[in-house]
């Protein structure tokens, strides 16, 4: 009996072990092809072999002379993190006033701000062209910020309020006993109680932000003032029927390697920022 039992828990090792691996390899691998990919030239880039026969960086080379790529990153890093920013701005002192404070509407408040997140971005596209026209914003990296926070806010609210509902009240009335004011309460004492969630959710509206094309193609028009997903996307090749993959695959890897990097150095607080908040909450 004992035997029977050891053998079903190997089987099922087994294939709990097999089924990551084929997990792994079915999310790693178009990542692993993108920088082979990269790494190849001519006519190489369309063969199927798994290693290539010779590296060259000339994919990479060319990403950067082909157009102004280093200032599209640059306006990537600005309205990636002007757009974190406002919604930390924002975020901590909204879920400041629906975490700590009882009002009426309240709950209908947070599932307003919930129910804007799921609104498909070409639901808003037309309005939020209007808006960003009429501010005068139109081509400008703050206007993407701006219509970002569409994406970003609702998010952040909602995570950051459900760690600030869970801090004990008597934090808050010792502070007011001790004559504190209601900003110095949430920068001197939940402030910092809320570095894992800050973390969490500043990080995942980064990666929002860096990512997005909608927006980024809606209200660019030059080429300085475009991000990084648009400007891989209107790569061009020697005629419109050739399109550079070697370059794509390059500025793909270029892009992409950032983002991993970050989340790898942050994946402790990223998961217990979302375990807490979801737990606690």
């Amino acid at each position: 009996m004992h035997n029977n039992s050891s053998i079903k828990n190997k089987f099922w090792k087994t294939l709990f072990y097999m089924f990551l691996i084929v997990l792994l390899l079915y999310t790693l691998f178009p990542f692993y092809w993108a920088i082979v990919s990269s790494l190849r030239s001519g006519s190489e880039i369309f063969t199927t072999d798994i290693l290539p026969q010779r590296l060259s960086l000339a994919n990479y080379a060319a990403v950067f002379i082909a157009q102004p790529f280093g200032k599209n990153i640059l306006n990537s890093i600005i309205v990636a993190s002007s757009t974190v920013l406002m919604a930390m701005l924002l975020g901590i002192s909204a879920a400041y006033a629906l975490g700590r404070y009882q009002f009426h509407g309240r709950r209908f408040m947070l599932l307003t701000i919930l129910g804007i997140s799921m609104f498909p971005q070409v639901a808003v596209l037309s309005g939020l062209f209007e808006l960003v026209q009429n501010l005068g914003m139109y081509n400008t990296l703050w206007g993407l910020s701006l219509t970002y926070l569409l994406m970003t806010l609702p998010f952040t609210v909602w995570v950051l309020t459900s760690f600030m509902k869970q801090f004990p009240r008597e934090l808050e009335e010792a502070a007011i006993m001790d004559g504190a004011s209601s900003i110095k309460i949430l920068i001197r004492i939940f402030l910092p109680l809320l570095t894992p969630a800050m973390i969490t959710t500043g990080l995942l509206s980064f990666i929002v932000a860096w990512n997005e094309f909608l927006f980024a193609l809606t209200f660019t028009m030059t080429n300085s003032q475009r991000t990084v997903p648009v400007a891989i996307a209107l790569l061009n090749g020697a005629s419109e029927h050739e399109l550079p993959w070697g370059n794509i695959m390059a500025a793909s890897v270029i892009v992409t390697v950032p983002l991993i990097v970050l989340v790898l150095i942050f994946q402790r607080r990223i998961v217990s920022g979302l375990t807490a908040g979801a737990v606690k909450g």
